[in-house]
């Protein structure tokens, strides 16, 4: 079978509309047609009817789409394990990492393995740590780098480090003799950008209420982003110190101290499958041990 029929059919299925399918594969709308007519008559079933400019999945087209999945699933790991090894790999190592592991700790760690072991071919999927857990489970990644603990049966969870959260506002870029704003002023006298780490905001927020702030919030995200708008001055934020250490060594933060305000930890860990961790796992957690000897 032609897997070009397969991902047409796919697209297809998702967009319900042929136009926008050839407009997505960058081939031309006829050939569309031609590709779907040419899948219905190798399976001898009709997968799409149109209603007005637009297309539906039959029941057999709707029977049809998970298997069709599948099959691009399998060619496309199948090529990407063929281009691997015509490269000289023998191996490989999934990771999935959320975005604040990726960029502060994960570079070195993977610069060390990648020394020592130039033969296995590593991918990353950057994804928020909810996620994590799931994709470890699922067999998706043979290990995880999360910034919450997982809730998965199936997998094991470590603590690596644990990471102190400060008050970071933007760099007035004035005298560095001159005295530190005052943080309370900070706090109540621009927005506070929230919601960028999943683990403290909900009981950091009700502390503050309950101690009589007045806050204007933000609901931001990423952390990256939340750093881009204190540094154009768009708001403050409670972050991970090593989410901002470059930019304070930098100077484009400051970090205010909160007296009387205890601020949390938050923790990073390695996350495992119960059963079968891969020897590349294995190698990896080594190097992670030998950087980390406190591991749990």
């Amino acid at each position: 079978m032609d897997f070009r029929l397969l991902q047409t059919f796919v697209i297809a299925a998702s967009t319900e509309n042929f136009h926008q399918t050839a407009e997505a594969l960058y081939i031309a709308q006829p050939t569309v047609s031609q590709h779907i007519r040419q899948l219905e008559r190798e399976l001898g079933i009709s997968l799409f009817v149109r209603t007005g400019k637009r297309v539906k999945l039959t029941p057999a087209g709707m029977r049809f789409l998970p298997h069709a999945k599948k099959l691009l699933e399998e060619w496309h790991r199948g090529l990407e394990d063929l281009h691997a090894w015509r490269q000289g790999y023998t191996d490989k190592l999934q990771i999935a990492a959320s975005p604040t592991i990726a960029r502060t700790t994960l570079p070195h760690l993977i610069h060390r393995y990648t020394k020592m072991y130039p033969d296995v071919d590593i991918s990353i999927r950057i994804v928020e740590s909810v996620e994590v857990g799931p994709l470890v489970q699922n067999g998706q990644a043979d290990l995880g780098l999360s910034r919450i603990l997982p809730g998965e049966f199936q997998v094991t969870s470590h603590l690596l480090y644990e990471d102190p959260v400060v008050f970071a506002v933007p760099h007035s870029g004035g005298d560095m003799d001159a005295p530190l704003p005052d943080w309370e002023q900070e706090l109540t006298t621009h927005r506070l950008l929230t919601h960028n780490h999943p683990g403290y905001w909900d009981e950091l927020l009700l502390m503050l209420r309950q101690r009589g702030y007045s806050l204007r919030t933000m609901v931001v995200t990423q952390t990256d982003i939340a750093k881009r708008f204190i540094e154009e001055g768009l708001g403050v934020s409670f972050l991970p110190r090593s989410a901002i250490s470059r930019d304070l060594f930098e100077n484009r933060f400051i970090e205010l101290d909160t007296p009387g305000l205890p601020l949390p930890k938050v923790a990073s860990y390695l996350v495992l499958p119960r059963l079968n961790v891969s020897e590349t796992a294995e190698r990896f957690v080594e190097i992670l041990t030998a950087l980390y000897p406190g591991i749990s």
